[in-house]
């Protein structure tokens, strides 16, 4: 087992089988050194993927946001400035944002789940290039192998990607997390039928994306959910839980640092407010699930791949808020 740290990342050996063309899905020819399509009728047959910052780019420049120059120019680094949260900022990002113990509470259901089941579970991370709420429980259970990647590189990932052509074989993976991704990519529909292409039958799926917040990323920002809306997203699922993750309180501590930044122009007032405001989070321990669902700031969905497909009308009837019709 290869391990970054505590992290049970798949050992390279073990992942090179279950690479695949992100556009056509079929094998790859060559080595850990260099990698090509091996299918004669796709587009990119005989292309070599790039290397960059030692990872396997598997990536269709051809149809993603990502440019395989810039990639290269950046060293495969973030199109947005990341900073590690150490010290008297991170201290200060955890206090403006707590986490919620919503995630790491279905991390854990998951895992137990998987191991239930036996075997050694593979676990990907989609948007793995940092750590989400929740997802120590992952990289410190050495009874996984998780395959973690990215749009950029990071000690995290295992390779370089866009989700909207996952390079994995299908039915490769046991389980899926993908937290504040969704909101990032042009086409979360395709997305979402890319990750339940990679799943095994029975395989498991958690998802966090926003719904009330302001555009964050910058550029790399698309897209928003309700809770039913996310529902829909995966309606080829069953659903085992889905529900609010930060609720009104968090969504108006987001608006105000929005407004605070608007008025004064400076990102460090905005951030400055958000701080001050830390205590409001707590505000969302008071609010019932039915209006927190109305006004969530971000939502969950806690899935298994098969099981009856959710129809139109069958969306309508799942809407859990306050605001209840005829």
């Amino acid at each position: 087992l290869v391990r970054q740290g505590a992290m049970p990342l798949i050992d390279p050996r073990e992942l090179l089988p279950l690479l695949r063309c992100p556009r056509c899905h079929g094998p790859l020819a060559g080595d850990d050194g260099g990698l090509a399509c091996a299918s004669s009728g796709c587009g990119l047959a005989s292309r070599a993927f790039p290397r960059v910052a030692g990872l396997h780019a598997l990536v269709d420049f051809e149809d993603s946001v990502l440019d395989e120059a810039g990639l290269r120019e950046r060293a495969g680094a973030s199109g947005v400035p990341r900073r590690a949260a150490r010290g008297v900022a991170g201290a200060l990002r955890r206090w403006s944002a707590p986490p919620s113990p919503v995630a790491e509470r279905h991390m854990r259901d998951l895992v137990a789940r998987l191991h239930a089941e036996g075997g050694r579970p593979r676990v990907l991370v989609v948007g793995g290039g940092t750590r989400n709420p929740g997802s120590d429980v992952l990289y410190d259970d050495a009874g996984l192998d998780v395959i973690a990647f990215d749009i950029y590189a990071s000690p995290e990932v295992r390779f370089i990607a866009d989700v909207h052509g996952v390079p994995l074989a299908d039915g490769s993976v046991q389980a899926v997390s993908v937290q504040a991704v969704l909101e990032h990519v042009l086409d979360p529909w395709r997305a979402v039928a890319e990750i339940e292409r990679v799943l095994a039958p029975g395989g498991l799926v958690y998802a966090v994306t926003p719904f009330l917040q302001h555009v964050h990323e910058g550029a790399w920002d698309f897209t928003r959910f309700t809770e039913s809306g996310h529902r829909w997203l995966f309606r080829a699922f069953e659903r085992i839980d889905s529900g609010v993750v930060a609720g009104p309180a968090t969504a108006w501590v987001w608006s105000t640092e929005q407004l605070v930044r608007g008025l004064t122009r400076s990102f460090a007032a905005g951030k400055a407010a958000r701080v001050a405001l830390c205590w409001v989070h707590l505000l969302d321990r008071l609010i019932p699930e039915p209006h927190a669902v109305d006004g969530a700031s971000c939502v969950y969905f806690y899935g298994r791949k098969g099981g009856p497909r959710l129809d139109p009308a069958g969306v309508v009837r799942s809407y859990r808020g306050a605001q209840r019709t005829a």
